[in-house]
């Protein structure tokens, strides 16, 4: 069924152009939408109502167009917001993390958008406290989003972060949890993260700079003004993040510096602040670490010594350098290690082999091991230490792509399971109603890549059932087969739900991650192509029956098949997708450039690097043809895809293409790369999407 007409598709804006040339290796691009891109970009992350005029026009009008065209669906956008919110349990909390005398938790009220962060008694003798009602806080603003919340070793205080632009820069605050009162503690442009020395006094944050990079650590003492905070480490390098963590012990303050192949460790002990940041091993091009403590001794997880898929040393506290390394755990090619969590007695490491994820606990007392694994096609785990380090119970988290998130507690002791939580479907689930497959697609190469599947029982596979198709594939993110409960308002209404495990993520390995960048990124594309015709071939779907969908980076993806293939799509979905590449890799100024340039190249300094972008960059290779029905969107304030990225690509796509398909952009001009605040503002942003699939689905 082909979608009708849209009568006010004469309407849609067109962007002015003005001339513009970007000049680099003696090429020299047109960019004749460069003026998107606010000369104050800066400020207006801050505060965007500095947003030029003629900008903030040019977006409202197209806010205004996605409007008009979506307003015949205003009655099912509605319907599909509410069956959205009804999965959600809106009286949820989680299970209670125990922490000396107190259990922590969050837990939500009905209607409410916000966490409300509380504790109790472990003797269960008192009632609840509440320590921060993020609904209480957000009252009144456009954004609110909470980054960290975390009490001090002896509870008295609880330091938190807050972001009220989207903008991704936080304001530290510090609370007295005996008194309620908010300490004069105000600490400004943080990038969110915070931990407590043992002293109970001293914090240790991380601040933005001028781009918008978190560049340094500061020591802050509680009551001191922030201009007496000492810096205790500055990055040298523009290409690596910082951030401050933690040990599982609480011995260790860490500082941890980074890009996306090398990493560097220092550690302070927690119970002298003071002490100067001593480093593990100084970083190495193409070393990766993280450091864990246990006794006298550090546990390493590490790629050192062509470890590819990791492998654990231990080394000396007192001589920590990677000549001391020695292994604990060998590497086994194939088995990905994925995290590391020690404890007393215990330690727990995460392992994905064949893009399955599985839990392995290992005895300090004896060596013994053993582990913990599911027997379904496809499913996600995850596991967290909590706050104890003496103790011998691991929480996970196991779901599937049917089933919903189930909470254990294990004791890796006994070796018994207790479930602590399994979500809630207020508006009904059965799992039994759906079915999961795991396909393997062959790409260009022979290389196979993995698709897990979802679809009701009752749906028909004739070739023709519509098909969204979702994919990431970058900087190592595996998509786990996890449930996902906002997919289920279109799964229900006939849709077959895929998640397409291609390179650029660890899906199968650390090598799954090398073969889908840099220099080898093409391979990411062919891959998401690849799986759209293995669907097809293999009768779930067939083509012009598919949705693309992508975020981000996986927006970018989004972009390339859909200069590639538009033919394989009836639709795509980007949300503030990366698609203006080149341009932006070659501008060291902009927040993430030089951290990405390991990712995708430098185009400024090799020549190799800016053909190979400028190859496939969305925004360079648009072409005078046919493309599929397209949402993209954009947040205003959003410091990872600026907003001009889409802005210029969607001014592009209606200068170029050939068709009267639907090209709809919306920008939230509230807000950052992750969307609306709130857990119910969130799912209007869900609800258009799925409106806008089946308004051109005609489902």
């Amino acid at each position: 069924m082909t979608t009708p007409t849209i009568s006010v598709n004469s309407l849609a804006p067109k962007a002015e152009k003005k001339p513009f040339v970007h000049e680099m290796h003696g090429q020299q691009r047109e960019d004749s939408y460069a003026w998107l891109r606010a000369e104050n970009w800066q400020e207006v992350m801050r505060e965007p109502t500095r947003l030029a005029p003629d900008i903030r026009d040019y977006l409202e009008q197209e806010n205004g167009y996605c409007e008009a065209v979506m307003a015949d669906q205003e009655e099912l956008k509605q319907k599909l917001f509410e069956e959205l919110k009804g999965r959600i349990k809106e009286d949820d909390s989680s299970v209670p993390s125990p922490d000396g005398p107190w259990l922590y938790y969050t837990r939500y009220e009905e209607g409410a958008q916000h966490p409300i962060f509380c504790r109790k008694k472990r003797d269960g003798l008192a009632d609840e406290v509440v320590l921060l009602d993020g609904n209480r806080e957000a009252e009144g603003k456009d954004y609110f989003q909470l980054a960290s919340c975390v009490h001090s070793p002896d509870h008295r205080y609880l330091a938190y972060s807050v972001d009220e632009k989207g903008s991704e820069y936080y304001s530290l605050k510090v609370r007295d949890l005996e008194t309620g009162a908010e300490l004069d503690d105000l600490i400004e442009n943080t990038s969110g993260a915070v931990v407590w020395a043992a002293d109970n006094r001293t914090l240790f944050y991380t601040v933005l700079d001028e781009n918008h990079r978190p560049s340094k650590v500061l020591r802050h003492l509680l009551g001191d003004d922030e201009n007496l905070d000492v810096q205790v480490y500055e990055e040298p390098d523009a290409g690596f993040f910082v951030g401050v963590g933690k040990s599982e012990s609480g011995r260790f303050i860490q500082i941890l510096a980074h890009d996306h192949q090398t990493s560097e460790v220092h550690l302070i002990p927690a119970n002298t602040p003071a002490t100067a940041p001593a480093v593990v091993a100084p970083r190495q091009t193409g070393l990766e670490y993280e450091v864990s403590d246990h006794d006298d001794r550090l546990l390493i997880l590490t790629n050192a010594d062509g470890a590819e898929d990791f492998k654990i040393c231990t080394a000396p506290i007192a001589t920590p350098s990677q000549e001391h390394w020695q292994d604990l755990l060998s590497h086994k090619p194939g088995v990905l290690v994925l995290s590391l969590i020690v404890f007393e007695k215990f330690m727990a490491r995460l392992e994905r082999v064949e893009g399955l994820p599985r839990i392995v606990i290992t005895s300090f007392v004896d060596g013994e091991e053993h582990q913990i694994s599911f027997d379904e096609e496809a499913y996600s785990l995850g596991m967290s230490g909590g706050y104890e380090f003496k103790t011998t119970n691991l929480r996970f988290s196991y779901s599937s792509l049917s089933t919903p998130s189930r909470v254990y507690d294990y004791d890796m002791a006994s070796r018994e399971r207790v479930l602590r939580k399994e979500d809630e479907i207020p508006s009904g689930h059965n799992s039994e109603d759906y079915i999961v497959r795991r396909l393997m697609a062959p790409s260009h190469d022979g290389a196979l890549v993995p698709i897990s599947i979802l679809y009701r029982k009752d749906t028909e596979l004739a070739g023709e059932a519509p098909l969204l198709l979702y994919a990431y594939g970058s900087y190592g993110n595996a998509i786990p087969a996890g449930f996902q409960r906002n997919s289920f308002s279109l799964v229900d209404r006939g849709f077959v739900y895929a998640i397409a495990h291609i390179r650029g993520g660890t899906d199968k390995g650390y090598g799954w991650y090398k073969e889908g960048k840099m220099l080898k990124k093409k391979n990411t594309f062919l891959d998401f192509i690849a799986a759209a015709e293995h669907l097809i071939k293999e009768g779930f779907t067939s083509a012009g029956r598919i949705a693309a969908h992508g975020g981000s980076a996986g927006g970018m993806l989004m972009g390339v098949v859909s200069n590639q293939r538009p033919d394989l799509f009836k639709a795509v979905v980007a949300d503030v997708p990366f698609v203006d590449v080149l341009t932006t890799m070659s501008d060291a100024s902009l927040p993430l450039t030089p951290p990405e340039w390991p990712e995708w190249g430098n185009p400024i300094t090799d020549i190799a690097a800016y053909e190979y972008i400028r190859s496939y960059s969305p925004v360079d290779n648009v072409t005078a043809q046919d493309y599929p029905n397209m949402l993209v969107t954009a947040g205003l304030s959003d410091p990872r895809v600026t907003y001009w990225e889409p802005a210029k690509w969607v001014a592009r796509l209606r200068e170029l293409k050939t068709d009267n398909n639907l090209l709809l952009f919306k920008t939230n001009m509230s807000a950052g790369h992750g969307g609306a605040s709130g857990r119910f503002e969130r799912l209007k942003e869900v609800a258009l999407m799925d409106a806008f699939l089946l308004k051109v689905f005609a489902v």
